[in-house]
């Protein structure tokens, strides 16, 4: 077991002002696997501090040379691939090779596009008489998810970087860990102390404590709607700047013309992949209802694959959820999906055969789901999908957008105008287009209640960035 006692603030490892600490525990064998300091408002306030204090001399640095930095970092990162993906696996419980592809190779990715867009971002522009200057927004707090613990911290400390912003990142409890490996990560990257801190904690302490900072400028939140609420109320309290990646129902339509079998297959992969622990992730699939009983048949067989098992396992396709109370909530959806009368065609709420032991939920499929369905609303984040019927075009639409989120997507047809047709009627921050590969520089964020701003790409960068014109 690992047992930390540090804080990385202005360039190095402190003792934690209090003496309480967060258990780290896997979620495949309910082990407890390292602890870490449960950070109070005091560790938040130095950690702010030192970033304030970083500021000036950071964002007076040349793009070209913060680059370089961000590069460097890029390197760090990819050179401790096998070290995340193991940390990832025991404490977030995703089979290590999702780990391997997606924990640890998806935010080295995202660094090395911050180094390049640093270097080539217009920080400056001529409008009419004026010169308009991009200068950084100040110091960031930075509050992140477990779900994609790695990813989502360099999505946010990344482009904060590239702009010029300082930081202080506070992030997941169930999830420290690797958030330690990139702190190490960033102090071999040669970033100048205090541009960078993190304090690990409770969100209600250290979290909160970092959203009502008078030091912070713009907090940057990626987890659920409801304490997105709470962090954009602070912050529009303080006249303070934020950023909200929130929560996800997301809608798969499947057209009369698309190749039903790779529609559906890749749709319950897509549920599957980390559990169903990903906001963006398809949980609603519409279908016609020509082939919608077709469809039902293909997505039961499909779930039927992943069989839950140890995450270490190179064979494991679906590892546990990440905790006890996840487990409790998905399977407690489950349930609810039964009493409001969807029919189970894969899973259930009963723990899988030979798995009593770790946080394991059943692929689950339900059928004969209807929009009012509390399971169809819901984000229920757990390894679980409603399949809907749809009538015609007007319909799915209808459906689709019947939602408070707004945040992914995927529409598949026959050819990519008629889906790209329809997914301009989607009201959702993000439409893969009949298997459409994620881009690590489009934008990412959602419409209504899924959030506020954008991540990843020069839209992800502007987020950090403030405007200043001067008029000749």
């Amino acid at each position: 077991m690992q047992a930390h006692n540090g804080m990385y603030i202005d360039g190095e490892w402190r003792p934690a002002a209090g003496t309480e600490t967060i258990e780290v525990v896997d979620p495949a064998t309910e082990e407890i696997i390292g602890t870490v300091p449960a950070g109070t408002a005091e560790d938040v306030d130095a950690a702010v501090r030192a970033a304030r204090a970083a500021l000036p001399g950071w964002a007076a640095v040349p793009p070209a040379e913060r680059a370089a930095r961000i590069g460097a970092l890029h390197d760090a990162l990819a050179a401790r691939r096998e070290e995340i993906a193991a940390t990832v696996t025991a404490e977030l419980g995703a089979p290590l090779s999702f780990s391997r592809a997606v924990h640890a190779d998806l935010p080295t990715t995202v660094a090395g596009t911050y180094a390049r867009l640093a270097a080539e971002h217009p920080f400056e522009e001529e409008l009419g008489n004026s010169r308009v200057l991009h200068e950084p927004v100040g110091v960031v707090g930075a509050i992140t998810p477990w779900n994609y613990p790695l990813h989502q911290i360099v999505a946010k400390v990344a482009p904060a970087l590239a702009a010029g912003c300082t930081l202080v990142l506070k992030p997941a409890e169930d999830t420290p860990l690797v958030a330690r490996l990139f702190a190490e990560a960033v102090h071999e990257a040669g970033l100048p102390a205090g541009v960078f801190n993190l304090v690990t904690g409770l969100g209600p302490v250290a979290g909160q404590a970092l959203a009502e900072h008078d030091g912070v400028d713009l907090v940057s939140f990626t987890g659920s709607t409801v304490v997105g609420r709470r962090i954009g109320a602070v912050a529009g309290g303080a006249v303070k700047r934020v950023a909200l990646e929130l929560g996800g129902k997301s809608a798969n339509v499947i057209l009369p013309s698309a190749d039903l079998v790779r529609a559906v297959k890749i749709g319950v992969g897509n549920v599957m992949a980390n559990s169903g622990q990903t906001c963006s992730a398809w949980t609603r699939m519409l279908v016609h209802a020509d082939r919608y009983d077709e469809a039902v048949e293909i997505a039961a067989a499909a779930a039927a694959k992943y069989v839950p098992g140890d995450p270490t396992d190179p064979a494991t396709r679906l590892g546990p959820v990440v905790s006890a109370r996840q487990r409790e909530r998905v399977t407690g959806y489950i349930r609810t999906g039964v009493e409001e009368g969807a029919a189970l065609v894969a899973g259930g709420p009963d723990a899988p055969e030979g798995l009593e032991r770790g946080y394991y939920v059943r692929p689950t499929v339900f059928a004969g789901v209807t929009p009012e369905m509390t399971i169809a609303r819901e984000e229920i984040f757990g390894p679980v999908l409603s399949v809907l019927r749809y009538e015609d075009a007007e319909d799915a639409a209808r459906i689709a957008n019947d939602s408070a989120y707004g945040l992914s997507g995927a529409v598949w047809a026959g050819d990519d105008e008629e889906a790209v047709a329809f997914a301009r009627r989607l009201q959702t921050g993000q439409v893969d287009i009949n298997g459409g590969r994620f881009n690590p520089l489009a934008p990412f964020g959602g419409y209504k209640q899924s959030g506020v701003g954008r991540e990843l790409g020069p839209h992800g960068l502007t987020e950090y960035l403030q405007t200043k014109s001067l008029q000749f």
